[in-house]
């Protein structure tokens, strides 16, 4: 087997842990392989490249990752975070989750991993540890963003046991990903990244970092799957591994057999706050390119399209005439943003852009966002039957928007397919909190046992549309579902704004 990029390997001094806790069990793996009466001896190796490509026993699995660790572990770091905040703190507080968290699954995986919270009621202080490696000798080291949240102080800890203090040159919320700078003496050893896109489902993987604050630990395991969604955010694409990470793995690398970062570990599945072998690592491709971004400017551009969209359904995809449940499904478009000046639509479904199909609704945002600001991009859309191309000047993504919550009527209705609907007022555009030209058909309850109610509808919806055509009143909406069953079509696409997000909906043909 021949390996590129082979990351510097410099002689530093191991440094040595005694753990002296009771109770505390030593857990040694993949050590042996025990195979009938076999029992498949440890071997010792010249190098990692001898580690990785001839030492192999049973069934083609390594005896040994040892010389492989020795030379990647001095550059995986440890790193401590301090957080002051100026607010009032009673004993107990969680620590503040940092922006674009909330929500997510790390918000719980960071109130976990901060301790010792003193009382006060002025200022309050949190400490925190996870893991981090570097990826060049001048001292810029990668970890993720949850890791350094909105600390004061982050100060790292080199495996020889050197501590700096770090300063934060960018991070990335929607990829969880921060750079750090240290400014050694001297040159530092460091890692690359190598190609993740080629590691399969079964290869095996080495994680080095820092669980629950002990320092340099190695586990290794498989790949588990690829492509994982865990909606941690909007480019979520994780690599799952059995190699098991706990807290304080965060921000470490995960290397394959040649001794390259294929992923950074982030998060875990865990019913019970430790590892049950249901581990999450950002992929390097994914990566890569933010890291380049923060290096170069501190903080991270992506391509906008200025669409909202949901995926595509079986009923969704019936309804609106496609073969088969794939693209993504423009919900709405921002009023004079890229795809309105280019001419997409509200219930277009986006198949192919630049040229790359759209398999799934979360490989757009991925897309887009990795094209330049000012661009222009091919995008098929499915559109009344018909496939139609367009173009489209890619803008520049802007804040993150805020959602507005609806308060929930109560007035008499008309009922349709299980739906309490009432015409468009005065009084119920106030009382949502609508424009002045507020119009549609307004959801004022929903039969418990119907299929609105399967389908998410609740109290405070507003129906615009069904299938192609605008609805004002319940008698409108009545007729469109009459025709539908005229066409023999086993659902109807509802369009319905709830607050400020509009999206569509399938709705079987089936009364509560």
């Amino acid at each position: 087997m021949t390996h590129s990029n082979t990351p510097n390997r410099l002689a530093l001094g191991s440094r040595r842990q005694k753990l002296l806790a009771a109770g505390l069990a030593t857990l040694t793996l993949g050590g042996a392989i025990v195979a009938g009466d076999l029992l498949a001896p440890r071997a010792s190796l010249a190098n990692a490249e001898t580690a990785t490509s001839s030492a192999h026993s049973i069934a083609g699995l390594p005896e040994s990752f040892s010389d492989l660790v020795k030379q990647v572990s001095p550059a995986v770091v440890n790193i401590s975070v301090k957080q002051v905040a100026g607010t009032e703190m009673m004993s107990g507080d969680a620590p503040q989750v940092p922006p674009g968290m909330e929500g997510s699954p790390f918000e719980d995986f960071f109130k976990r991993h901060f301790e010792d919270r003193p009382e006060g009621k002025n200022r309050r202080q949190a400490r925190g540890v996870g893991s981090g490696f570097i990826i060049d000798p001048e001292g810029y080291i990668v970890t993720n963003h949850h890791v350094t949240g909105t600390a004061s102080e982050i100060t790292v800890t080199l495996d020889d046991g050197t501590t700096l203090p770090a300063t934060l040159l960018g991070h990335d919320a929607k990829t969880d990903l921060a750079l750090l700078k240290v400014e050694p003496k001297e040159p530092l050893p460091y890692v690359g990244f190598g190609d993740s896109e080629v590691a399969e489902v079964g290869d095996w993987v080495v994680a080095v970092g820092n669980p629950f604050g002990l320092g340099g630990t190695v586990t290794a395991g498989i790949v588990s799957a690829r492509g994982r969604d865990i909606g941690a955010g909007p480019f979520d694409d994780f690599i799952q591994i059995d190699a098991p990470i706990n807290r304080g793995n965060s921000g470490g690398p995960l290397f394959n057999t040649a001794g390259e970062v294929i992923g950074i570990n982030s998060a875990i599945f865990s019913p019970n706050g430790g590892s049950v072998g249901i581990g999450f690592a950002i992929p390097a491709s994914l990566a890569k390119p933010v890291l380049d971004q923060l290096r170069e400017t501190g903080s991270v551009e992506r391509g906008w399209l200025g669409v909202q969209i949901q995926h595509v359904t079986d009923d969704l995809a019936e309804g609106l005439g496609l073969e088969e449940s794939k693209g993504a499904l423009i919900a709405s478009v921002t009023a004079e943003g890229p795809a309105a000046n280019s001419g997409l639509r509200q219930g277009d479904v986006i198949l192919s852009f630049n040229g790359e199909a759209v398999e799934e609704m979360r490989d757009l945002p991925r897309q887009v966002a990795e094209t330049p600001a000012e661009s222009d991009a091919q995008i098929e859309v499915w559109r009344d039957g018909e496939v139609e191309t367009l173009t489209a000047t890619i803008g520049k993504m802007p804040g993150e928007e805020q959602q507005a919550a609806v308060e929930q009527p109560s007035e008499s209705t008309d009922t349709v397919l299980g739906l309490d609907l009432a015409s468009m007022s005065d009084s119920l555009r106030e009382r949502l909190g609508l424009a002045e030209d507020a119009a549609g058909v307004v959801v004022m309850g929903v039969a418990p046992d119907s299929k609105a109610a399967e389908q998410g509808f609740r109290s405070g919806d507003v129906i615009l549309k069904v299938n192609t055509d605008e609805v004002a009143t319940p008698a409108e909406f009545a007729e469109a579902v009459a025709k539908a069953e005229e066409d023999e079509r086993n659902a109807i696409v509802v369009l319905m704004s709830r607050g400020d997000n509009e999206r569509f909906v399938a709705l079987p043909l089936a009364d509560a």
